[in-house]
């Protein structure tokens, strides 16, 4: 049984914003289906021209580049709510792959209709923009981690923000949540290396900082963090969700 956008849970989620009845409908007739994928899916891959666009209903992945030689730099990681695919809705293909790290639900959307559906909801195209916007904002916030903080303010803003991410999609429980990613991917999201990225944990650990072990991250001082983090909020912004 698919999920209707109507009972959608992530709508219910405190960082989604809210949705009119009639977008609601709207966004259900442009959903084509769904698609539930294993970990290690590859959903989309850099250079393609997919037919589909797609938002994570549950499950986690990660957004990444290649060089020729096989080698990956991680962009940013998936969460439930996030729209896949925008880059090759707008500009005909993909720069960069998806990759499933758990297993995902999918709702897929499909981009013939992309165009069409935007130009006719103007709220929607507005919500689009406004996605599109925050992703660049994002990205200036990990360059001036990348060229700025130190190893240790990286994964203190890394691991704050990936909190505060989870908190806003109802992940988080009982002061706990799933974050099933590998070291090298934060090492590799951050400019470090995997053993200097697994002795600085190590240092916040040490410190009572924060726990991550067997995909559970757990926070014990979130002020603490952001002052080495030097982070002004740790809120996740309220976005729309399509």
């Amino acid at each position: 049984m698919t999920t209707t956008c109507k009972n959608c849970p992530l709508r219910t989620q405190p960082v989604f914003l809210g949705m009119s009845t009639e977008d609601v409908g709207r966004t259900q007739r442009f959903k084509s289906g769904e698609l539930t994928v294993d970990p290690g899916t590859h959903i989309l891959n850099e250079g393609s021209n997919t037919p589909q666009l797609f938002t994570a209903l549950s499950g986690m992945g990660v957004r990444y580049k290649t060089l020729p030689d096989g080698r990956k730099q991680v962009i940013n990681l998936i969460f439930p709510g996030d729209f896949i695919g925008l880059q090759a809705g707008v500009m005909g293909e993909m720069s960069h792959s998806v990759e499933a790290t758990t297993e995902m639900t999918l709702c897929v959307f499909d981009r013939g209709s992309f165009y069409e559906w935007f130009s006719a909801n103007p709220t929607r195209a507005f919500d689009l923009t406004w996605l599109a916007a925050t992703e660049e904002h994002f990205l200036g916030e990990a360059l001036l981690t990348l060229g700025q903080r130190s190893a240790i303010g990286a994964l203190a803003w890394a691991m704050v923000r990936l909190y505060a991410r989870g908190e806003g999609t109802g992940l988080v429980r009982n002061g706990a949540m799933p974050l099933p990613f590998r070291q090298q991917d934060i090492a590799d999201a951050l400019g470090l290396s995997l053993v200097h990225t697994n002795k600085t944990l190590a240092k916040l650990r040490e410190r009572d900082l924060l726990s991550w072990s067997d995909g559970i991250l757990r926070i014990y001082d979130k002020p603490a963090l952001m002052e080495i983090a030097q982070m002004d909020t740790a809120k996740a912004p309220r976005r729309p969700l399509i």
